[in-house]
Parts: structure tokens; C-alpha cells; sequence
């Protein structure tokens, strides 16, 4: 089907959201009033912009407070109308939005609507456009999508149509099922926007809230099934109010919103992208560094040891059982501080994988490589992660290990301190969280959990995890307090043991420190919890964290940070499925006093 979004769903100038809707591939734009007035095009200009960028004008809106209002209000309406219809000719638009009324002139008289709407579709058809009514879920007497098709139907003009919004449907809880009474000739617009479950005014949960399909709790595609069950043949539009993609670059939130269409199609079965094949586990996460040494000494104290070394490149691999690092000590590598900058996941098919990413608009990275080197697919992720889906030891596939020698390594302690990496943390850009949770849901095959807010001392942090099916893949998506907070800048890698206490002496006796936990922690600990004899006692010692949920118990100590990095031994017992997200907060003002103490 044919794509289009509303201009008001992305930043920038109307020229520059123009410009982003066409590179990220939609079929034609809703053009929001606000942009037209703002833009020193005239109408014409932006016609012919629109033409060479290969777009349609498939909407011009909104156009407010029309009906059931008395005859001499309704009388400055049709004035009012007339230059909107003038300006749409020279648009070269056919299709107007009309909201139900929010005025305080209007009354409650579905007769007096049916005919003041019928006299604008007349003008309307006059200059060859066709009015779309839409019920605003707020609206002071029309609120509901059945009661504006009611409306419509009395109408009977052939100019009239309604217009079905996802949101101002599924905000009210309606039924979407009764849509498919209504004629599709007749359905005129679609317009779709998901949003979280929120308790609040919807006037307010709509001008702020709203995002793409697959980012909320909609269930938009139930809602597109009914629709195209009337035979409804229009375009799928975006109109999303999101006090962020104002603000993020129009861009990649223009690529974001055309993703979010291609899987929503795919989820109703009219579109066939490449199938999602779902990574099996973690093969390595690679970090970067400008100086090795402190890095090194915490990977040595933690039980890795330095295996091999990439044939042409300065990357050294440390492992420790399944559990693969690389460190990247080349002059490209950022030098803003050790980070994580790429990860390796295991996948069934890595050519298929890279297919599915490519299909889903991933931006399809060319790698730096020499002749002899695996040739491996990768794609970026919204937060500069590089992915890169591997076939570890099969040799029906490029090995990405057979590019490192082996090395003369230290041997590795005989209790290895963790045996695989349990998750990694990615601390994404504070505009670009929904497109992450979107992104590795839809092109990686993840599942997305529950979002989680986490009191950060200086703000609120958001987090959501994916997961595979058995949880061999674990990434935590986290957002930072603000858009300048230094915490949006960390990352960490939490490393599996079946023994963290064991694992947390091992580290502290080969030189290791871990992060200092305030003794208050564990007061509350105790007076909510009971542990046998020394327990408590034992976790104080050493910075140990603890958990439970229905499922097991969780406990997880940490190292400090280096550069934008640090790491997490975690140990999960009985089948416990978070991410110790109750112990966020004192994690986070742990870190805060850290670095505070060492002026990082």
C-alpha cells in the first residue's frame, strides 16, 4: 500500500521534512497547516517540491470548528472555507481534514451537522476536493469514530467522507470491530499513530505521547485489518504529536516512522519483507580504546585472558569461557574514552539477517577489511552500535574467528569467574529510545519487555530490554536522565557466573575494585528480607546487590567505570527474568559519588 506522513510528525522547515519524508521512501505527505503558513514557498513552489521529490499531497489539514454552529458562525465558516479550498487548488491537494468541533457555539445536533457538512462537501466539490470528517476523541459533542460516520451517512454526499484516526479511536477504547460497517469508498483518510497506556487528559496524552506503530500499546494492527476489510484503498499515514521527534533531526525520525509502516504491513500480511531471523546468543562485543592498560588490568582481574590477535588489525580478543571481548586499540576508534562500540550476534542465517535489516531501512555499514578477512554483514544500530550477525565455528559460513592468531596467552584462572555474557546495557541518545526499541524488536527479532522508569539523582531514566526466545540475547535499553546528562553516555557488559560471590573475591584478590555500595542499601535489605547466618554480611563486604522476583533471585555486583564502560557480574538463580532494576537507583548515585570521589 501507499505510505505518507504528516509534516507535523518531523522537525525542520517544511522543505527539510519534505526532503526527509521522500530519502526515507514514503509515497506522499499530509501537509499540516502550521508548516504551510511558516514556509516562504508559496503554494505552487511547494507543489513543484513535492513533485520532484517524487511526493503526492495526499491531505491538507486541519481544517476546524465547522459544524453545528449557528447560521451566521457557520456563514463566516464557509468564507473561511472557500480561501482553505483556493489555497488547496493551488496545492494541488484534493483531500481536506476536518475535525469535529471543539467550540463553545456548537451544539449538540447531529441533523444541524449532517447539513452544514453537506453544504461544505458542496463547496468542497466545487473546486474538486473531498472533505474527510474525523471525530476528535475530545471533541465537544462528536467523539467517537461511529458517531462521525453517523453523521456522514445522513450527510449522504459524495464529496463527504470520513476520515478514521487510530488514536482518537483507541485512546477512548472503542471497538474497532464496528469499522467494518462502514463503506471503504467512503472511508476518505487513515491516519495512525500508536502511544503508550497512560493515565491522563487525552488532549495532553495526544499533543505529546503519540509515536509510531509497534513503539505503544495500540493495537493498531487489529485496527488496519478492520479497515482493509471495508476494501479501503488509501494510503497508510503517519500523524504523530511527539514533544521528541520535534526536537530529533528529521531524518533518521522520517526512516523511524516508514519502518514502523513496513512492519506494521508485514504484521497484517500485505507486504512480505525478508522473514526475522532472531539471533542465538552473543558471539563477542567488541570495545574501543585510546589506552589499553586500564582495561586490560580489569579484564585480567576478572578471569579473561588475552587469546588472540586480529591478523591486520590492532584488536586483541580476551575470552573467558563463552564469553568473548575485543578491544580496539586502532587509530579510527573514538577517542572520547574506552566504549562499546560493536556487538556480535550469533544468528542462524547471517546473510538472511542482513536481507531483513537492509529490507527494514538498517543502514547497511561497508567494513575496512583486507583480502583474507571474514567477510561479515553489519548494520548500525539508532545509537551507533554496530551489529554484526556471525556464524562462530560453522564452516559453512565466514568465520569472523578464524581472523585472529592465536597468542601466547596468560592461562586462565582455573575457576573461571564467568562463563558467557548474561546482557549488555546500551545507553541510548535521549531522542532516539522508541526507535531503538522499534529497531531491535522489528529488524533484529527481539522481543520487547516492559519499559521501566529508574531514579537517576538527577532525573528519571527510562529502560526497556529485548530478548530472544530462551534469553542467550539480553540487551538493556536505557535513556538518560536528560539530553546532557553524562549517564546517557554509559554502557556496561554484565557477565554470567554461577557463583558472584566466589566471582567478587576472585576479582578483589587479583587487584580488582569493585563499586563501594552505601550501608544503608543492605539496612533495607535486611528489614526486607531474611538470609541465613553471614549472608548480609558477606554482600556488604563486597558490594553485592541482591533481587528477587516470582521467578528467582538475582544478585549482581559492579566494577567502577572506564571511560564510558563498566562491568556487571551477575548471578541468576530459579529462573530469575530482570535486570535488578530495584537496585538501579543505588547503583546510579554509587556511580554519581564515584565519580564525584575521582573527579571523572
Amino acid at each position: 500500500m501507499r505510505t505518507s506522513i504528516a509534516t507535523v510528525s518531523l522537525s525542520g522547515s517544511l522543505t527539510e521534512k519534505l526532503t526527509a519524508a521522500s530519502r526515507a521512501g514514503f509515497d506522499g505527505v499530509e501537509i499540516f497547516e502550521n508548516d504551510l503558513l511558516a514556509s516562504p514557498l508559496t503554494p505552487e513552489e511547494i507543489r513543484a517540491r513535492c513533485a520532484d521529490l517524487g511526493l503526492t499531497i495526499d491531505l491538507y489539514q486541519p481544517m476546524r470548528d465547522i459544524e453545528a454552529v449557528p447560521e451566521d458562525e457557520f456563514a463566516r465558516n464557509l468564507r473561511r472555507a472557500r480561501h482553505k479550498f483556493e489555497l488547496m487548488r493551488r496545492l494541488g491537494a484534493d483531500t481536506v481534514l476536518v475535525c469535529s468541533s471543539v467550540c463553545p457555539l456548537a451544539v449538540d445536533d447531529d441533523a444541524l451537522a449532517a447539513a452544514q457538512l453537506a453544504r461544505l462537501a458542496d463547496l468542497a466539490q466545487d473546486f474538486g476536493i473531498r472533505v474527510a470528517y474525523e471525530a476528535l476523541a475530545w471533541g465537544r459533542h462528536v467523539s467517537t469514530y461511529d458517531h462521525a460516520w453517523h453523521i456522514v451517512e445522513t450527510a449522504g454526499h459524495p464529496a463527504l467522507g470520513t476520515c478514521l484516526d487510530s488514536f482518537h479511536i483507541l485512546s477512548r477504547g472503542s471497538d474497532a470491530k464496528g469499522i467494518e460497517d462502514i463503506p471503504g469508498e467512503k472511508i476518505f483518510y487513515l491516519q495512525l499513530a500508536d502511544a503508550p497506556l497512560l493515565a491522563m487528559d487525552v488532549l495532553q496524552w495526544s499533543r505529546h505521547y503519540r509515536c509510531f506503530p509497534g513503539q505503544g500499546g495500540f493495537d493498531i494492527a487489529g485496527l488496519v485489518r478492520s479497515v482493509l476489510h471495508t476494501g479501503y484503498d488509501g494510503p497508510l499515514s503517519l500523524e504523530v504529536f511527539n514533544d521528541v521527534f520535534r526536537q530529533a533531526e528529521a531524518g533518521p525520525t522520517a526512516v523511524d516512522a516508514r519502518r514502523s509502516l513496513l512492519v506494521l504491513q508485514e504484521t497484517v500480511g500485505i507486504a512480505a519483507p525478508p522473514a526475522s531471523v532472531a539471533p542465538t546468543g552473543v558471539a563477542f562485543a567488541e570495545l574501543v580504546t585510546p589506552d589499553a592498560e586500564p582495561l586490560s588490568a580489569v579484564l585480567g582481574a576478572l578471569g579473561f585472558a588475552r587469546t588472540a590477535r586480529h591478523r591486520s588489525k590492532p584488536v586483541d580478543l580476551w575470552q573467558q569461557g563463552e564469553a568473548r571481548l575485543l578491544v580496539n586499540t586502532g587509530t579510527a576508534v573514538r577517542r572520547d574514552g574506552t566504549g562499546l562500540a560493536a556487538i556480535g550476534l550469533e544468528s542462524p542465517d547471517p546473510t538472511a539477517a542482513a536481507h531483513r535489516a537492509e529490507a527494514l531501512l538498517a543502514p547497511v555499514l561497508p567494513r575496512r577489511r583486507a583480502l583474507e578477512d571474514a567477510q561479515l554483514d553489519a548494520v548500525l544500530a539508532p545509537d551507533g552500535t554496530e551489529l554484526f550477525f556471525c556464524a562462530t565455528d560453522r564452516p559453512e559460513h565466514p568465520n569472523w574467528r578464524a581472523d585472529f592468531a592465536d597468542t601466547e596467552a596468560v592461562p586462565a584462572a582455573p575457576q573461571p569467574h564467568a562463563a558467557r555474557i548474561d546482557h549488555l546495557a546500551l545507553t541510548q541518545p535521549w531522542h532516539h529510545f522508541d526507535e531503538a526499541t522499534l529497531f531491535h524488536h522489528s529488524v533484529l527479532g527481539l522481543h520487547a519487555q516492559e519499559s521501566v522508569d529508574v531514579a537517576d539523582p538527577y532525573g528519571l531514566m527510562r529502560s526497556r530490554a529485548v530478548t530472544n526466545d530462551d534469553g542467550s540475547v539480553r540487551i538493556a535499553l536505557t535513556v538518560g536522565a536528560a539530553p546532557t546528562d553524562d549517564t546517557a553516555h554509559a554502557q556496561h557488559i554484565a557477565l554470567a557466573t554461577d557463583d558472584v560471590v566466589a566471582a567478587a573475591r576472585r576479582f578483589a584478590e587479583a587487584g580488582g575494585r569493585l563499586l563501594p555500595i552505601p550501608a544503608n542499601f543492605y539496612d533495607d535489605l535486611a528489614a526486607r528480607y531474611e538470609f541465613a547466618d553471614g549472608e548480609l554480611e558477606t554482600y556488604r563486604e563486597l558490594g553485592i546487590l541482591y533481587d528477587r522476583d516470582a521467578h528467582g533471585e538475582f544478585r549482581h555486583c559492579y566494577t567502577p567505570t572506564i571511560g564510558r564502560v563498566f562491568f556487571e557480574l551477575v548471578q541468576r538463580d530459579g529462573g530469575y527474568r530482570g535486570y535488578g532494576a530495584q537496585n538501579a537507583p543505588v547503583r546510579l548515585a554509587a556511580q554519581h559519588t564515584a565519580r564525584r570521589l575521582t573527579g571523572g
